[in-house]
């Protein structure tokens, strides 16, 4: 899709801004929707603040296939590539090209959808089994057409796609011709029999994208089992560290229970040393006056036992 000047006054990229909205995942999408808006606003970028409202939020299959889409730019032209490989074998009446490449577009679909649905999980998105129809569903109406071609090709699209009914399907093709080849007159086929060196030409054209377009799908298949291997190792090293977590966890739960007796026993000795201290404080105060009464008990002796206290013989 041919895109207009989308820089709005202070050299602000809007389009960017809108590619960026639509890579965001459609649960953070509003709230991000609304804060680019209002940033344009303040800075008096009404059109542009105008255009981001405007963005409406995709559903998770739409996301994923934008996501798709940016993430794996080579495996996603030859995709295109092949889209228009098949369209114009089917223009053509190509019945050898049409068989060629639809027994191959069951598997290269297959192989982008997971790995659609592999990169929507690693964004904090898992697809339902519904969703991952819809970005299958999608895939082949980008090769069946070229306008849903172009939408994906955007970047931007909302929802998911459909293929055209009239697109047939790799089981509707036999080896020898599809149905309206077929039913071609006469003075069609001896036409093509006059072009085919042009034919054999765009045969040969289509071998290489064909070629191109295995190859996409044999490097979106060894990414996808990577991915499906890096997750059960994240998966593994999760567990380990969750074990490890409990474990430490338990530790700290019976080291808390024998700070807490520990603690309990510590105010009891204090309580103890209180009272000991009480009654040694109790029992120096009782010596003290003893001696006292003692001191006083021999004074009075002293005075008794003096010279005057006897008679004169």
């Amino acid at each position: 899709m041919q895109r207009t000047d989308g820089r709005g006054s202070g050299g602000h990229d809007v389009e960017g801004l809108l590619d960026e909205l639509y890579a965001t995942p459609p649960p953070d999408f509003v709230s991000r929707r609304e804060e680019l808006a209002a940033e344009a606003k303040a800075d008096g970028r009404v059109e542009d603040a105008r255009r981001i409202h405007a963005a409406r939020r995709p559903t998770l299959a739409a996301w994923s296939a934008n996501l798709l889409l940016r993430s794996q730019p080579a495996e996603s032209q030859r995709f295109l590539e092949l889209g228009r490989a098949l369209r114009e074998a089917y223009r053509t009446l190509d019945a050898d090209g049409i068989k060629e490449l639809t027994d191959q577009r069951s598997s290269i679909v297959s192989a982008l959808s997971r790995q659609a649905a592999a990169l929507a999980r690693e964004a904090g998105h898992r697809l339902s089994d519904a969703a991952q129809l819809d970005v299958a569903s999608t895939l082949r109406a980008v090769l069946a057409d070229q306008d849903a071609a172009a939408r994906w090709a955007a970047g931007r699209l909302e929802s998911a796609l459909t293929p055209p009914a009239d697109f047939p399907s790799s089981t509707a093709v036999t080896a020898d011709a599809p149905p309206n080849l077929a039913r071609a007159p006469t003075a069609l086929r001896s036409s093509r029999t006059r072009a085919k060196d042009e034919l054999a030409e765009r045969r040969r054209q289509r071998q290489e994208q064909l070629a191109q377009a295995r190859k996409a799908a044999a490097t979106a298949d060894q990414q996808f089992r990577r991915q499906c291997a890096e997750q059960a190792d994240a998966d593994a090293s999760l567990q380990q560290a969750r074990d490890r977590h409990d474990q430490a966890r338990q530790q700290v739960t019976a080291v808390e229970e024998q700070l807490r007796k520990a603690r309990e026993k510590l105010q009891r000795a204090e309580d103890e040393q209180q009272e000991a201290e009480e009654r040694r404080q109790a029992a120096a105060d009782a010596v003290t006056r003893a001696e006292r009464a003692v001191q006083e008990a021999a004074q009075e002796v002293e005075r008794l036992a003096g010279p005057g206290s006897h008679p004169d013989p």
